[in-house]
This record gives C-alpha cells, sequence and structure tokens, in this order.
C-alpha cells in the first residue's frame, strides 16, 4: 500500500484530507505510519482560537474567577489573573501565558464590575459539563507570525527556532516590520528560513484581520462573536503545511480549489504539492489510513516487541498501563523491561497526539532497578512529545515506577467527540450478570408477595424481564422459583421483551399496576 513511500527519495510526511458534508478529517502520514490526527464537524461551531465580545455576569472571589456571558448556553470561564492583558515581554508563542500576575479581589470587582463588557479569546473549549475557558490576552495567528495586540510592541521569536544565526537574522526583519503602536509580534516556529517579503505579506494579512476584528467589537452588541478561526482545511495550510511536507491529498474538488488558493500566498513549491485524489476508493482506505485509526479507540494497544498497552479515560486523568505481553527479549531481563517500556512510552506520545488525549496523564510502567533505566526512558518519553503541538509536561519517573506528565488539553478527546456512552453500561464498561439480577428479581420478589399475603389474588405476579435474564431463570432457576411460589401461596409468570435493559426489570398485580421495578438500575416503586 505504501511502497509510493520508498521509491527514490524516502518520503517523510504526507498530509491526507478527507471532506464530507458533516466530517473533515485529516491525518499526518510519515513512512506509512499515521503519526497525528485531527478531525471536525462542520456544522459544529469550533470555539477554539475565536473571539467573542462579552459581558461579565459574575464574579466568584473564592474561584479567583468571572464568569462571562458570550452568547453561549454555558458562561465561559475567566481566571482573574487572565482578565487584564498581559503587557510583559513575550518570547514564545507557546509560553506566552506562564507569568501570572497577582490582582485583588478589591481590583477586579472595582474594574469588572458585573454587566462590563470584555473582548476574550477561548483556549479551551467545552468538555463535558464545563464551559469554555476564556482569556483577556488576545493572539491573531498567521503563517509564520502570531500578533499579541495587547503586547506594548514586543518583537520576539519562538523559542523552539534555536539556530543562534537564524534568531539574529529573524530579529533583524522583525526591528524593521512597520506594527501599529502598542502591538507585539512573535515569529511562530515554522518562520524559521521564511523571507522578508513572506513575512511582510504575512503581517499586512494578520492586520487586515485586526482592522476587520476592531470592526466589529465597535459595531456588534454584546454578547457577539467578533473573530472566528478559519475551518481546518485552512488551518492546515497554515499551521501544517511546513518544508518537511512531501504531499497534501484532499479528496474534495471544491476543498482542493480553496486550498491550493490560500496556499498561493506561500510559495510556489506549496501550491505544487497539492494533489486531488479521484480514486474509487474512501481516500483513508486507499492509503491504508482507516485501519491505523481504529486503534484510537481501543483501549488495548499492541507493541511491535510483543508488549502491549492499556489506556483508560476517566474524567480525572488518563491511566496507561504497559505489560511486556508476549516479548521475551534476546538478553536479560533488565534489558527486556527497557525495550518495551521504550517503545511504550514513545507509543504513548503518539497515542496522546492521535486521541487527543489531554490534562493528567499517569502511566504505569514495567519496574525497573536500574535508574539509569529510569533516565534513559525519561529522556526518551521527553524527546518523544518534543514534536507535540500541545503543550507536556513530563516528570521523572517515580519510587512507585509511575510516569506523570501533564498534557494541554483545548477540546474534547477523539473518543469523546466520535462514541457516546453505552445505552446499556452508561460508560462503565460492565452491567450486571444475569446471576445477578436473578438473585434481584428474587429478593424482590419474595418482598412483594410477603406484604401481599392477605390480599386476594395480590400475589398473582408477572414479571418483566430482558431476554438474558429470562434464560437464567428459565434453565438454572426454575426450581427456585417454583419453591418461591409455594412457599407464599402465589403464582408468577415471567415475560421477556427484546427491548428491556439488561438490568431492568418490573413486577406488576394481575391488574398490570406496577409493585416494583428497575429501570437501569434506577429503582422505581
Amino acid at each position: 500500500m505504501f511502497g509510493w513511500l520508498f521509491k527514490g527519495k524516502t518520503r517523510k510526511r504526507e498530509i491526507v484530507i478527507n471532506v464530507e458534508k458533516l466530517e473533515t478529517r485529516v491525518a499526518v502520514v510519515e513512512n506509512g505510519r499515521v503519526e497525528e490526527f485531527q478531525v471536525e464537524h462542520p456544522m459544529e461551531e469550533r470555539l477554539v482560537g475565536c473571539i467573542f465580545k462579552g459581558r461579565i455576569q459574575n464574579l466568584e472571589h473564592d474561584l479567583q474567577a468571572a464568569f462571562v456571558d458570550i452568547g453561549l448556553k454555558k458562561n465561559a470561564f475567566l481566571h482573574y489573573w487572565d482578565m487584564i492583558p498581559d503587557e510583559d515581554s513575550l518570547e514564545d508563542e507557546d509560553e506566552h501565558r506562564s507569568k501570572r500576575k497577582r490582582i485583588s479581589n478589591d481590583e477586579i470587582a472595582k474594574r469588572f464590575p458585573p454587566g462590563t463588557e470584555i473582548v476574550v479569546q477561548v483556549t479551551k473549549g467545552p468538555i463535558g459539563t464545563k464551559g469554555p475557558r476564556v482569556t483577556a490576552n488576545l493572539s491573531l495567528p498567521g503563517r509564520y507570525l502570531v500578533m499579541m495586540p495587547s503586547a506594548k510592541s514586543t518583537r520576539g521569536v519562538s523559542r523552539k527556532i534555536a539556530d543562534t544565526k537564524e534568531r539574529v537574522r529573524l530579529k533583524h526583519i522583525l526591528d524593521r516590520l512597520p506594527l501599529p503602536p502598542g502591538v507585539g509580534i512573535i515569529v511562530r516556529t515554522v518562520g524559521s528560513g521564511a523571507s522578508k517579503r513572506s513575512f511582510c505579506r504575512d503581517l499586512r494579512n494578520i492586520l487586515d484581520v485586526w482592522g476587520r476584528l476592531q470592526e466589529n467589537i465597535r459595531t456588534l452588541r454584546a454578547p457577539a462573536c467578533v473573530y472566528s478561526e478559519p475551518d481546518l482545511v485552512e488551518r492546515i495550510v497554515r499551521d501544517w503545511l511546513t518544508e518537511d511536507v512531501d504531499r497534501v491529498t484532499i479528496d474534495d474538488e471544491d476543498a482542493y480549489v480553496r486550498i491550493r488558493d490560500v496556499a498561493r500566498n506561500i510559495s510556489r513549491r506549496a501550491r505544487r504539492v497539492i494533489d486531488h485524489y479521484r480514486g474509487h476508493l474512501p481516500i483513508f482506505d486507499h492509503y491504508g489510513i482507516e485501519s491505523q485509526m481504529e486503534e484510537a479507540f481501543r483501549r488495548k494497544v499492541n507493541l511491535k516487541s510483543g508488549g502491549y498497552l492499556v489506556i483508560d479515560e476517566t474524567e480525572a486523568l488518563i491511566a496507561v498501563d504497559v505489560n511486556t505481553g508476549r516479548h521475551r527479549g534476546k538478553g536479560s531481563q533488565e534489558e527486556a523491561i527497557l525495550e518495551v517500556n521504550t517503545e511504550a512510552v514513545e507509543e504513548v506520545a503518539r497515542q496522546m497526539r492521535l486521541r487527543n488525549i489531554g490534562g493528567l496523564v499517569v502511566i504505569d510502567l514495567i519496574d525497573m532497578k536500574s535508574r539509569k533505566h529510569q533516565n534513559q526512558i525519561y529522556k526518551t518519553m521527553k524527546a518523544a512529545v518534543r514534536r507535540d503541538r500541545a503543550r507536556t509536561n513530563v516528570l521523572p519517573i517515580s519510587e512507585l515506577g509511575l510516569m506523570e506528565m501533564t498534557r494541554q488539553r483545548q477540546e474534547e478527546s477523539l473518543l469523546s467527540q466520535m462514541y457516546i456512552d453505552c445505552p446499556y453500561c452508561k460508560g462503565h464498561g460492565v452491567i450486571k450478570s444475569p446471576l445477578a439480577l436473578s438473585v434481584d428479581i428474587q429478593r424482590q420478589v419474595a418482598a412483594v408477595m410477603r406484604k401481599s399475603q392477605n390480599a386476594p389474588g395480590a400475589t398473582e405476579l408477572q414479571i418483566l424481564v430482558a431476554p438474558s435474564v429470562m434464560e437464567r431463570l428459565r434453565n438454572e432457576d426454575e426450581q427456585m422459583l417454583v419453591e418461591m411460589q409455594r412457599r407464599y401461596g402465589g403464582h408468577l409468570t415471567f415475560k421477556s421483551e427484546v427491548a428491556r435493559h439488561p438490568e431492568s426489570f418490573a413486577i406488576l398485580n394481575r391488574d398490570g399496576k406496577v409493585l416494583y421495578a428497575v429501570s437501569e438500575s434506577k429503582t422505581i416503586g
């Protein structure tokens, strides 16, 4: 399937884009392996990066936060230290929120009483029951530059550009760019090697956007969206189409024309690497991506060495368990463990990008006695997450053999976007066994029969159950039910309902009145 990757020059990276009316998917493939993945649904509004003119609803001093009405169902969450734009010098678009000011409650209450209008940008979309998180520190990203409207004419270069000569060249270019007063600018990592002409063109585009944004702030009534991030197709060109990308393949003709028009503003080469896929198979099937993405939804991920990972997403954290599985190794036991752990942390870094999981991540590695091996695994993970676009922080392996890390969480994980809780288990992953349900049913039937023993005909009961429970009652527990009828002088009939939840059952009298019922583990009666 990927033979074309290895003919002549080995291709480094290809971006494959699948555009449907209800969904756009993008995969970054390196030598036949999916390394990054994003999905977006055009019918749903993307919030991260959008700028709103909002109105403060209330201040919560205990939380050190304000809740802002930006026109959504849930108010946005705004930390006090994000309410006043940071005017300090900025060096890196990935670290410009690191310095937080101490602001008193009285100062906040005086400057931002409820009802005050405020312009904020969404930094994290709604996740679960939480509303979006916003900041008053605005940033407008372009292809090579990020404009910071409140940064007091700061001109900086991303710290990820390590070459000293290149940093000097870029700062020399920045010093000559015509910036409006009070506005800061930062060179993005992708700006390394770009020409002065490219920076000038990019700055013009950003200033055009800034002008329209300011006009919207003046004319629109709060709450209102004053700036929207472009869709995923355009963001691919802006953020992902770098010099090391050999090909961009897209299957939709309209999107193909649009992406080429956007790429024209970058360079001739950028426009030339964009291809239109016209094959009969779905594009992800043609390139073998669909089968690879299936593992992004599996709990168990196999490693080439024979080991495997077990990944569990919980509300509080992501837990990853590393197991040796079938791996035996050719050397000592310690070397075998080192080999599996090395492959495991590299795969964990990849899985985090594919699944878009974030927050607190805890990895239960296979125990290593050697401190040297522990440090080696730690360095391997640090190197593996360096390529991640999301901010990460990795801690050394603890005495319990755990590696703890955090990953920036801006939106719902891929699993949350693509799946809903199972209607049977409600996200628990398990339901009661037929044996456990049989015990529950017999217990409640006996209670109803005892209570109604003296009422004529009251112990003529009908029990409604799911098919799996009926099978258990008929084949294994029939004698117990017969004995129960004899003991209480009643009569029981059972009815199987195909549509009934496996954990649900109901006890009815002969008139059809519900005497006791359990609906999906919720008792009614």
